[in-house]
């Protein structure tokens, strides 16, 4: 049996970024559910790099994450981990107010973001219909993020710092004694740790059960997507994400075609999450709606599972009741865009060196972000 300081159940963003920052200074396992590293919602994400979208924690988070993915050390990655791409929120006339409201927010901890009228929401982006353009909020910085790469970059990094990576070792019991967890998996095989990581994704509140700690409330939420062939002649290279305010659908230019999504969150039971018929045509109704697109045919689809609590902000911190257990939970719609900075965090609180300063500059707060939140209520 192996023996390590911590295991850090699951290989999404969120566990190989932990193992990436843990490993210099401890002894790391990773352990993954499924056969491949990624394989659920990390590797479902429409990717797009965004400093206005979450709340203000998240917002904050992500901002420090943009400076790692834009100047990573050397030998991260051999190409940019982020690429131009520019998001607009653009609104209806009864969405105006809220949207001029929002922008100027946005425009607090993101000086760059702009309130654009009717007439220059159309320029920016020529296929949205008038009446769903009577105003929008740009963020020309958002950027496409390489998923692939952001996460390559972290799960090799934390492998040549000596972490240890298991595929197809899911968890089916813990057992603590000693100070110390014994991790049992469905193979047969165990390891044990000083700390267990929870960066398990939808599956986070049912490994806590596994050791004895409360849930936090954490609900899976399908997210539905899918791309389709672009308009003959479009620069997609210049066109910006659109997103309607409420968050009802949004189309994302890719290479030669568009992602496309309703938004939906429908709550679900953890699993490998596949997309339904009627929201992709919702998903449609509602671009065709807003837009002068005509969806002829979808090219792929799939589904992702987001994880929430109530506050939808991010769960980071030691259990307050089960000793050695570490939550790093509820990375929503935002995993990868906070990913670095989510996984530097959490590594310094579970060593026991505080909230780090470039962080807590940018007015994060470990009781947000604290598991014992929940608790306090």
């Amino acid at each position: 049996m192996q023996h390590f300081d911590f295991a850090v159940v699951g290989a999404g963003i969120a566990g190989v970024s932990a193992a990436y920052h843990l490993a210099p200074h401890a002894s790391v396992v990773i352990l993954e559910r499924e056969h491949a590293a990624a394989y659920h919602t990390t590797g479902r994400s429409a990717a797009l790099h965004s400093e206005t979208y979450g709340s203000a924690e998240i917002r904050a988070i992500t901002v420090a994450s943009g400076r790692f993915y834009r100047k990573p050390p050397a030998g991260f990655t051999d190409h940019p981990l982020l690429t131009p791409r520019g998001a607009l929120i653009a609104g209806r006339a009864e969405q105006q107010a809220a949207l001029q409201k929002a922008a100027t927010e946005y425009a607090r901890l993101v000086p760059s973001v702009r309130w654009l009228d009717p007439a220059e929401t159309l320029r920016r982006q020529p296929l949205l219909k008038p009446e769903a353009a009577s105003g929008g909020a740009i963020f020309e910085e958002a950027e496409d993020m390489d998923v692939a790469a952001i996460h390559g970059g972290f799960l090799k990094a934390a492998r040549a710092a000596g972490a240890v990576l298991r595929l197809d070792a899911e968890v089916t019991r813990l057992d603590r004694k000693v100070g110390r967890w014994t991790v049992c998996m469905r193979d047969g095989e165990s390891v044990t740790a000083a700390t267990i990581v929870n960066a398990s994704g939808a599956w986070a509140d049912v490994l806590a059960g596994l050791a004895g700690a409360a849930p936090v409330g954490l609900v899976p939420k399908r997210r539905t997507a899918f791309t389709f062939d672009a308009p003959a002649g479009l620069d997609l290279a210049h066109m910006p994400m659109v997103i309607d305010f409420d968050e009802t659908w949004y189309v994302k230019p890719e290479v030669g075609q568009f992602l496309g999504s309703p938004a939906d969150e429908t709550p679900s039971p953890p699993c490998d999450a596949q997309p339904e018929e009627l929201d992709i045509a919702i998903a449609v109704e509602r671009i065709e709606t807003a837009t002068s697109l005509q969806i002829r045919r979808i090219k792929n689809k799939w589904a992702g599972l987001r994880s929430f609590v109530a506050d939808k902000n991010l769960v980071v911190g030691y259990d307050p009741v089960v000793a050695g257990f570490f939550w790093l939970a509820g990375q929503g719609g935002y995993g990868i865009q906070t990913g670095e900075a989510a996984g530097r965090l959490a590594a310094s609180l579970a060593l026991g060196r505080g909230l780090p300063n470039d962080i807590a500059d940018l007015g994060v707060a470990v009781a947000a972000l604290s598991p014992a939140r929940f608790t306090q209520r």
